[in-house]
């Protein structure tokens, strides 16, 4: 079994079967030398833009105050503030090549759990309180240390009328300070309150964990899109009723035989996870290229240099069956191709046939893939 120094020297079955939604893993210098992907000032002007989704959390006293972005620079308070604030800037890995590639470095998970790699910047005291996620996180130190307290406490009672979700009580267990380079693995509903020890900042790799409930509605809306049921409803045996108002049990009986048409097998699941997974969030847009190449130019730019997803892309597969941004992929016969550019989330060129080219193209034209070389052209 390969062991991973991120884990450190765990392997990835180990780590999976002994920590994985079971126990928190403090794992010292995970990525030695490790100190960031961007500086405090970088983080401030991306939490700016609009294509952004950025929160500032403030602390007044024993009162918190939320606020969402984007932000103008001067709403943030200074770096040295004797009033501890913090920053919050999710889907990192939208914005940062760097951060798209340490998002690979956690491909000991499959794709389809990961959500995004969120990033936090605090100055001397910040923080967001004590809280629980009811996802799987790692915790990755950058610049600066962060004092983290944790507890496998059953009571995740949280405080009441707080724009943070705070929990009421919260018994530490076991704390440490994290420097640069360190790393925290939490399962969902492990209590945890980080507070920054000078100016930090951490990134934190969370899995999605979507509810039972947004399953089965998301299932029934997909469909909801797809069904196709025949018939009216007809009743040319009506009788005549003591109570026009009443619905009769011959009329609930018809209702309950036209419902009971709808039906699903493996393969319907199959397609609804593929699809769901994959749609990008409702916040998610894609930018097609400026300008546009010819076909027969992307194809011989494609061939010299290859092709990445877009950063928003979510690609993943079941058997050989692809999907992309929430659609499946109509291509047969590509699943060597296809395979490598949704685990690599890249794809060299060289070699591939036609059909694949002509449906890069596509994708390229709809923003969801991106030339390697122009990539490197714009840095």
């Amino acid at each position: 079994m390969l062991s991973l120094d991120l884990l450190g020297g765990l392997s990835a079955q180990t780590f999976l079967r002994d920590y994985w939604q079971k126990k928190p893993l403090l794992i010292r210098q995970a990525i030695p030398g490790f100190t960031g992907l961007l500086t405090p000032d970088e983080l401030l002007v991306l939490a700016g833009q609009n294509d952004c989704t950025a929160r500032l959390v403030r602390q007044q006293g024993d009162g918190w105050q939320l606020r969402h972005g984007p932000f103008r620079r001067s709403a943030f308070p200074a770096l040295k503030s004797r009033q501890p604030w913090t920053v919050l800037v999710q889907e990192l890995n939208h914005h940062l090549r760097s951060a798209e590639d340490l998002l690979q470095r956690f491909s000991f998970i499959p794709h389809a759990r990961l959500d995004d790699l969120m990033v936090s910047l605090a100055t001397a005291g910040g923080g967001v309180g004590p809280h629980f996620d009811s996802y799987d996180v790692f915790l990755l130190q950058g610049m600066g240390e962060r004092h983290w307290q944790i507890s496998t406490q059953t009571d995740l009672t949280l405080i009441d009328e707080l724009p943070l979700k705070i929990l009421r009580h919260f018994t530490p267990e076991q704390e440490w300070v994290l420097s640069p380079g360190d790393m925290l693995y939490l399962p969902p509903h492990c209590a945890h309150n980080g507070v920054a020890v000078g100016l930090c900042m951490t990134y934190s790799i969370g899995f999605r964990a979507p509810s039972a409930q947004e399953i089965a509605t998301q299932f029934l809306i997909y469909l909801q899109d797809r069904l196709q049921l025949n018939g009216v409803y007809a009743d040319p045996d009506l009788n005549l009723q003591e109570h026009p108002a009443q619905i009769g049990k011959p009329m609930l009986e018809k209702v309950a035989g036209m419902i009971n048409q709808i039906h699903w097998d493996k393969h319907d699941i199959a397609e609804f996870t593929g699809c769901y997974l994959t749609e990008p969030k409702a916040h998610v847009f894609f930018s097609p290229p400026e300008t546009m190449p010819s076909h027969a130019r992307f194809c011989r730019q494609v061939r010299k240099a290859g092709v990445r997803l877009a950063p928003q892309s979510l690609m993943l597969c079941y058997d050989k069956r692809f999907f992309l941004n929430g659609e499946p992929v109509d291509l047969t016969g590509e699943y060597e191709s296809l395979i490598q550019l949704a685990d690599t989330r890249q794809l060299a060129g060289a070699g591939l046939s036609p059909a694949c080219l002509d449906w890069l193209y596509t994708c390229h034209e709809a923003g969801f893939v991106l030339i390697v070389e122009a990539l490197r052209k714009s840095g």
